[in-house]
């Protein structure tokens, strides 16, 4: 995902606790990322076709959302649930389904659309937990192997400060709170460069065309400037009717085309 490869933990000043913490989030978004967009092969989803007009109200519907959030909170003001409710709710009508991915496709942009409801919620946290789990684990495994010998005082408190994380996806995702009190939250992702070969073979298994459209599509062997694109992901969760409802909606760009 042409991130620089870090300096081992002894090579450089660092404070042990940060360099763990900034660990856990990028787990923590690698395996959000896997459990929006594993459903292809795991769940039975399908790529879809979206309506352009669907398409850019649902942009602008989550536009609006976003700019009620406040900068400390993704919790959305009481004034907007109705807004976020005739979101949720659009996977009731016959034009659109729920775990499937609607696509609209257009010159060096793609938006996808995705809901999920009831179980498939349940389905998703655990998903997402089993994701940050295993990354998390792997990466103590490595780094214990690869400098557990040292005897540096910054390298021992990083691997114990590695040891210490325990995240639980479901309270960072504010589940308990929307159960409990029946607010909307949207929260996003954001990547100013997302390989787009990382997202489609790697995360949804299918070939880069597929989603993007053979226009859109980076030619094989292609550099890494030419596989970049803008990537932004909203997550909207919440209760409707008693039931949990999600809806991710995902902005592609191509970075050329910035």
């Amino acid at each position: 995902m042409f991130e620089d490869t870090p300096e081992p933990p002894d090579q450089v000043p660092f404070d042990p606790v940060l360099r763990a913490r900034e660990k856990s989030d990028e787990f923590r978004m690698h395996a959000e990322r896997c459990a929006v967009f594993e459903g292809l092969h795991k769940f039975d989803a399908r790529l879809r076709p979206l309506d352009s007009d669907m398409a850019r109200d649902v942009q602008q519907s989550i536009g609006r959302l976003e700019k009620r959030k406040t900068p400390d909170s993704p919790i959305l003001p009481p004034d907007a649930s109705a807004s976020a409710m005739a979101l949720l709710s659009l996977c009731d009508s016959p034009d659109l389904s729920d775990n499937d991915y609607h696509v609209h496709r257009r010159p060096g942009e793609v938006m996808i659309l995705r809901f999920l409801r009831g179980a498939q919620v349940e389905a998703f946290y655990q998903r997402l937990q089993a994701h940050f789990d295993a990354a998390l684990d792997s990466f103590r495994e490595e780094e214990r192997s690869g400098h557990g010998w040292k005897q540096q005082e910054s390298t021992q408190a990083y691997l114990e400060a590695l040891d210490a994380i325990e995240v639980n996806m479901a309270d960072r995702y504010l589940r308990p709170v929307i159960l409990a009190h029946r607010v909307f939250v949207l929260s996003t992702q954001t990547a100013d460069e997302l390989d787009i070969e990382y997202l489609t073979r790697q995360l949804m298994r299918i070939e880069p065309q597929e989603l993007v459209g053979r226009v859109n599509a980076p030619p094989e062997d292609a550099p890494d400037d030419q596989r970049a694109w803008f990537f932004k992901l909203f997550s909207l969760r919440g209760l409707l009717d008693k039931q949990e409802r999600m809806c991710f909606f995902t902005y592609l760009q191509k970075s050329d085309d910035f």
